[in-house]
Parts: structure tokens; C-alpha cells; sequence
């Protein structure tokens, strides 16, 4: 049974920073493209980055340059540094395995808020 377990979520006022992790179970990690994702409040769910098995990044334009996502194959984990908050940040941030455009899998999300 795959799972997939975030953490790190808080509310972090403007500015601040956070990490998410995701521990995945149940696959191969290292041969997963692995992504982040987030549903902000009222708004669908919309793709944050995401990182291949070969370790190529891809950002949305809203995060690029203030968000990094990497991967330890070895913990099974991916990350989400996420930099220079703002409120429009707020949302329930996912990880998810598999395709980009249609993942196999998907954790229970962690939430972050964003005060101003």
C-alpha cells in the first residue's frame, strides 16, 4: 500500500520560511517523479513544482526563485524549501508520485498559512 506522509505545515507570518517533507511507502522512491502541489482556500488544486527521478526541478512561476524542492532517495523523502512567504502562499500543500499531469498516488496534505 502506497503512502505518502507530509509534515512541516504552520502558520509563519510574511516573509518567514518553512520546510515540508513527504516520507514516502509502498514504492519505489528513487524511479518516482515526485511534486508538490496546493489548493489555496476557494481555488483548485495547482502544481508547485516537481522533481524528477533524475533530480530536473520545475517550478511555478509563482514560486520560482523563493521555492526549492529536492530529494533524498536514500530516506525516501522530498522536500519543499519554501522562502520569502507571502500570504498568497496560503494553502493545503500536497505531495504526490507519478505522472506530473495525473499522480498514482497522493498524501493527506499539511496545511500552511501565511499571516500578513
Amino acid at each position: 500500500q502506497v503512502q505518502l506522509v507530509e509534515s512541516g505545515g504552520d502558520l509563519v507570518q510574511t516573509g518567514g520560511s518553512l520546510i515540508l517533507s513527504c516520507t514516502a511507502s509502498g514504492i519505489i522512491f528513487s524511479t518516482n517523479t515526485m511534486g508538490w502541489y496546493r489548493r489555496p482556500p476557494g481555488k483548485r488544486r495547482e502544481l508547485v513544482a516537481h522533481i524528477t527521478s533524475g533530480g530536473k526541478t520545475y517550478y511555478a512561476d509563482s514560486v520560482k526563485g523563493r521555492f526549492t524542492i529536492s530529494r533524498d532517495n536514500a530516506k525516501d523523502t522530498v522536500y519543499l524549501q519554501m522562502n520569502s512567504l507571502k500570504p498568497e502562499d496560503t494553502a493545503v500543500y500536497y505531495c504526490a508520485a507519478g505522472k506530473v499531469n495525473d499522480p498514482d498516488s497522493w498524501g493527506q496534505g499539511t496545511p500552511v498559512t501565511v499571516s500578513s
